[in-house]
């Protein structure tokens, strides 16, 4: 079976006004929340500091890809934000991977978990972040292999 890679990863749920940002463990097994950034002028600082703060190997954006499985409107903004982002963290690399479901697994965990409604709107950003890594953590523990998109800064 191929070696996984060991290296903390920051697993981030891009929205309009919500950031949420999730980190592993250094061997890459469980994913925990870490915060939710403002979108906006800050949020590419703050995040290139907690991938900084935090060491990590890569990022692992959420990519919204429609259920039909085409990259729409959503999908251009998470592109345009992650060039934004990989300017700020280089040489570390971006990692799109498809967040179809993240948000519903998120609420549906946070409910479970005896989250009422304001309390889940303040942590589901986080929560969609973490459901994201965590995804795409096992996925490459099961394939062997990196699954998604990778983004690496091409100059300078």
């Amino acid at each position: 079976m191929p070696e996984f890679r060991r290296g903390r990863r920051i697993g981030i749920d891009v929205g309009d006004v919500r950031i949420g940002v999730a980190v592993c463990d250094p061997d890459g097994m469980l994913a925990t929340p870490v915060e939710t950034v403002a979108a906006g002028p800050d949020a590419i600082g703050r995040l290139a500091e907690l991938v900084h703060e935090y060491d990590a190997i890569e990022c692992v954006v959420g990519m919204p890809i429609g259920l039909s499985g085409l990259e729409g409107p959503a999908a251009l903004k998470v592109r345009a934000f992650c060039a934004e982002l990989l300017e700020a963290i280089a040489p570390v690399s971006i990692r799109l991977f498809d967040e179809r479901m993240s948000t519903m697994t998120a609420e549906s965990l946070l409910r479970e978990r005896g989250r009422s409604g304001s309390s889940r709107r303040k942590v589901i950003d986080q929560a969609a972040a973490t459901v994201i890594l965590q995804t795409a953590l096992d996925s490459e523990r099961t394939r062997g292999s990196a699954p998604g998109e990778t983004l690496v800064r091409t100059h300078g």
